[in-house]
């Protein structure tokens, strides 16, 4: 089973590379975040002749996230977190299997949230996800996203640099690695690339050349349940799709599972 999470910073201007993803990958799933668009307006006909059920969280211009999947799912569900409904998430289940894309507010720029209410917000997400992401016995859990943190040292081109920059401050650190743990799942990404290889999901628009300094983050991650470690085949980051014309600042992350 292949699934694949990527922010495509708008569904309508990266559709293209969505469809060449689709047809070269052939996933069972792909998360998408920042999709940008209502879900009347979602363009889907060209994704639904290629047999993909599409299932779609979204608003004008902002936030937005989407499932499609090659299977019928069993239910569909959305969640406010911090009771906003500002479109951050999306859960469906297959047989006893549920696949989340969700998408982490940024933060803002400040890191403090006694004048920041931006990043307030980040912070009170991160910890009501600890609540809803609680195991549960009947279900694997597959949590696809951007969560707009890079949790280790060698996720980011510099600690030193980037330690008090929003997305790599230790308190988020803490509250996103705070749920990957109390919540029983494994880092997809970091169980076949562990530390200290430095891994990069995300690039700035403000480099020219984004491979000349090699200036990333890693954003996006897959978690799954613990109980689905030994299904786990690979992990591959598109990096190439950051080379195409009008790209999104991140790239797909694809798993494959023994399932």
């Amino acid at each position: 089973m292949k699934i694949i999470t990527w922010n495509l910073n708008s569904v309508r201007a990266r559709h293209d590379h969505l469809i060449e993803i689709l047809e070269k990958e052939c996933p069972d799933f792909i998360c998408l975040q920042e999709t940008k668009v209502i879900n009347e307006s979602f363009p889907e006909e060209e994704i639904k002749k290629k047999k993909y059920f599409v299932v779609k969280n979204g608003m004008a211009s902002y936030n937005g996230v989407a499932i499609l999947s090659k299977h019928k799912p069993k239910k569909v569900e959305v969640h406010n977190f911090c009771n906003k409904p500002d479109c951050r998430h999306i859960v469906m289940t297959y047989k006893s299997l549920k696949i989340h894309s969700i998408y982490v507010p940024a933060g803002g720029d400040e890191p403090n949230p006694k004048i920041n209410s931006k990043f307030e917000h980040k912070l009170q997400f991160l910890d009501e996800m600890k609540s809803f992401f609680k195991p549960n016995r009947n279900f694997s859990t597959i949590v696809c996203g951007d969560f707009n943190v890079a949790p280790y040292e060698d996720d980011v081109w510099s600690h030193k640099s980037l330690v008090n920059v929003v997305s790599h401050t230790n308190i988020e650190r803490e509250k996103v690695l705070s749920v990957l743990n109390q919540c029983k799942f494994q880092d997809a990404i970091r169980f076949f690339l562990s530390p200290p290889e430095n891994v990069y999901t995300w690039w700035s628009y403000r480099s020219p050349d984004f491979t000349k300094n090699n200036r990333g983050r890693r954003l996006d991650h897959i978690w799954i349940s613990n109980s689905m470690i030994k299904d786990l085949k690979e992990v591959e980051i598109l990096k190439e799709f950051r080379k195409f014309n009008k790209p999104s600042d991140h790239v797909p992350i694809i798993i494959d599972l023994k399932i």
